[in-house]
């Protein structure tokens, strides 16, 4: 039977644009489609527009922290709409960069919402195309819980287009888009409340690390509802401000509700099911290490596989799948120690085992940790801490985690991440010359491994 393509990818952001862009360049033809704008979640609703209000509400600070430096500077005012049409032009570019990055490939893309039809046929519209190969590259969507007058809420999809900015706002969620969209509306100038079912923010990262994450939130006036959910949303006339019910008993008000409460994938109305692709017990579609689906000619990538949910991760799989089976290169995604940061304020990243998950898998490890006051803060007067830590095998003596919280431990973290993945070991960390003054070289400098706890006493028998 002959085709109309060799591959198409269902769904234009990270990784299916990579997929497509890579196959091509290896000589297949290939067609994408996507039902709103090219660049997926990242591009158009996620990081890169998120960042963008990570670094305009970070003025706020600067400002505060001018005057110990010398500067005099006037009472700063702030207009959300400049910062959010901004925001949104930035978006506009680059989802036209991405249409111009597939034109300039080769890659012929189609407008509206793909759905399989049987394993070689794809419906766009009312446009049918075959493919010899399909890819699956749809991403996730924001859910929340089905609460009363939860349609009074929002989710970070809507986040970026605010009328105007509320001046107070609860965050539902302890995760990480939760924690970013916290302290962008605090240095905006809102009062924040994150609402959170456990103890602390950001779970399944280092527990010292959740620690102080959590309590740089507090210090920076962010009020946390710990342990606590909402069962209720009422609006008086249907609109601001907002009374909101929580399991305790308890009622707080509110202007505006968003909910960060996690992702799911979008499997949903693209025909998976007609023809044969499973999903797993968490709803997003099983594959095997080389990203095939249960049908031989399907493949999925990026979040809708729901493996390790990040851009750079997106795009591994996509390349790895197009060097696989269109490049005559077969290589796996290696998803092991992916580095990933949260930019929350303070801001965290992380690359290999938690102290945790290091004990449990390694038993006997070497912990490196360093609390500190950053330079800049001597000065400034600011209530800030920096924290980071040093997981060691102590068989090998290999690195094996890296964590920080403070200033640009993105950017730290990211260099330190190839010398994780290396297998670098704590000597070689400490033969290493540190740039003085900077905080990063504290990972060099490290000595002295903390103490580690006593051993429990076994139970009587």
């Amino acid at each position: 039977m002959a085709f109309d393509y060799d591959l198409f990818v269902i769904g234009a952001g990270s990784g299916g644009v990579r997929a497509s862009r890579i196959a091509a360049a290896h000589g297949a033809r290939v067609g994408i489609c996507e039902d709103f704008r090219v660049g997926g979640t990242c591009v158009i609703r996620g990081c890169v527009p998120k960042k963008l209000l990570v670094y305009g509400s970070k003025f706020a600070h600067e400002f505060e922290d001018a005057a110990p430096f010398g500067w005099t500077v006037p009472t700063p005012t702030h207009s959300w709409e400049t910062l959010r049409d901004n925001v949104a032009k930035e978006v506009d570019r680059l989802n036209g960069v991405y249409i111009r990055l597939l034109e300039s490939a080769g890659v012929k893309l189609h407008l509206g919402r793909g759905r399989l039809m049987d394993r070689h046929t794809i419906a766009i519209g009312e446009e049918t195309v075959t493919a010899e190969k399909i890819l699956v590259a749809t991403g996730g969507h924001p859910v929340s819980p089905d609460v009363p007058g939860k349609e009074w809420a929002i989710s970070s999809n809507e986040a970026f287009h605010l009328a105007e900015l509320p001046k107070r706002i609860a965050l539902v969620g302890g995760g990480f888009i939760a924690v970013e969209f916290a302290g962008i509306f605090n240095g905006l100038g809102c009062e924040v409340d994150i609402v959170l079912r456990r103890d602390r923010v950001l779970r399944g990262f280092d527990e010292e690390c959740r620690t102080a994450v959590n309590e740089g939130l507090r210090s920076s006036g962010i009020r946390l509802r710990t342990e606590t959910e909402i069962v209720r949303i009422e609006a008086s006339g249907g609109k601001a401000p907002f009374q909101v019910s929580t399991q305790l008993g308890g009622m707080f008000e509110t202007d505006l509700v968003m909910y960060a409460t996690g992702r799911a994938p979008n499997t949903a109305g693209i025909g998976l099911e007609k023809v044969g692709v499973q999903l797993d017990k968490a709803g997003a579609i099983a594959v095997d290490e080389w990203s095939r689906t249960t049908v031989p000619n399907i493949w999925a990538v990026g979040d809708v596989t729901d493996r390790i949910n990040l851009t750079p991760v997106a795009l591994m799989e996509g390349h790895c799948f197009a060097d696989t089976e269109f490049g005559n290169r077969p290589r796996k995604p290696d998803h092991r120690d992916v580095p990933s940061a949260v930019f929350s304020q303070p801001e965290l990243a992380t690359v290999g085992l938690t102290e945790e998950e290091a004990r449990m898998r390694l038993g006997e490890v070497r912990i490196f940790a360093s609390a500190f006051r950053p330079m800049k803060a001597t000065i400034s007067g600011r209530e800030q801490r920096t924290f980071m830590k040093l997981v060691v095998e102590a068989a090998t003596d290999r690195v094996v985690g890296v964590h920080m919280v403070g200033d640009d431990a993105a950017e730290l973290i990211q260099g330190l991440a190839v010398a994780v993945k290396a297998g670098a070991t704590k000597a070689q960390f400490d033969a290493t010359v540190g740039i003085h003054p900077t905080a990063g070289e504290e990972f060099v400098t490290m000595r002295t491994a903390r103490a580690e706890p006593a051993p429990r006493a076994r139970a009587a028998e």
